[in-house]
């Protein structure tokens, strides 16, 4: 297509820009910054769940060490005898670490992401809100990833528990937190805070994502991110508090 441009007699065709063609990203829908957020908020459902799930079992041992160690057994016989011992256990902890790998890559890829599209830092001072809810984010989540490790070595494999791996599931969590290893209760409780404070961020971010927060929902959903962090914070932290000091023995 030409345009034309009159001066007298004289006429000169010009040619009209052409717009570029856009530009797709890489991965397709993985690979945009809503496809990330979206892999975020579904992982990070899965593992809300999870946590439920784990606290709920946990709060097992105040009704005494068998009903405890009926749980733990529980959790490895079912689906038996339609499927081997462990079955559906094992499932569970492959789909848990495969949330946990796709939280973090998403995480890690969108804040390389925003840091690329900013290389030059604002001259403006950052709100304390959002500096502390980055930092609760990004070492929240080291954190949280040690304590996992130490965690399992502790009361699932028994490697550094004082009964070791034959004993029963709710001799190893009454002797993991005997007041004698009171910094070992202290880890957990700092751990467990730091879920709680990540939890409630997340929570929180995963409501925008999915777009529910909106004027009319803001408080609603704020206070429910709370509740649930501060519930599960409870709840976890209950069990270790009460063995430490002698409710359970």
């Amino acid at each position: 297509m030409t345009a034309t441009i009159e001066r007298g007699s004289a006429t000169a065709p010009v040619n009209s820009p052409k717009k570029a063609p856009a530009r797709k990203r890489p991965g397709g829908f993985l690979g945009s910054s809503n496809g990330k957020k979206v892999v975020m908020a579904v992982t990070g459902a899965v593992m809300v769940l999870f946590l439920v799930a784990h606290m709920l079992g946990n709060l097992k041992i105040f009704f005494g060490r068998d009903s405890f160690n009926e749980y733990a057994h529980a959790l490895r016989t079912l689906l038996e005898p339609i499927a081997p011992y462990r079955t559906l256990l094992t499932i569970l902890e492959i789909v848990l670490v495969v949330s946990v790998v796709m939280h973090m890559w998403a995480a890690i890829s969108l804040s390389r992401r925003a840091s690329h599209a900013r290389p030059v830092k604002y001259v403006a001072k950052k709100s304390q809100a959002n500096g502390y809810a980055t930092h609760i984010m990004r070492f929240g989540g080291v954190t949280i990833l040690l304590f996992v490790i130490w965690h399992l070595l502790d009361l699932t494999f028994g490697v550094v528990n004082p009964e070791g791996f034959d004993s029963a599931p709710a001799d190893r969590m009454v002797s993991g937190f005997d007041a004698s290893r009171w910094w070992v209760t202290l880890i957990y409780v700092v751990a467990v805070v730091m879920v709680g404070l990540h939890l409630r961020h997340g929570i929180w971010s995963a409501f925008q994502t999915l777009g529910w927060a909106n004027r009319n929902r803001y408080r609603a959903l704020r206070v429910t991110a709370a509740a649930v962090s501060v519930v599960l914070v409870v709840g976890f932290l209950a069990p270790p508090l009460a063995i430490m000091f002698g409710v359970i023995k």
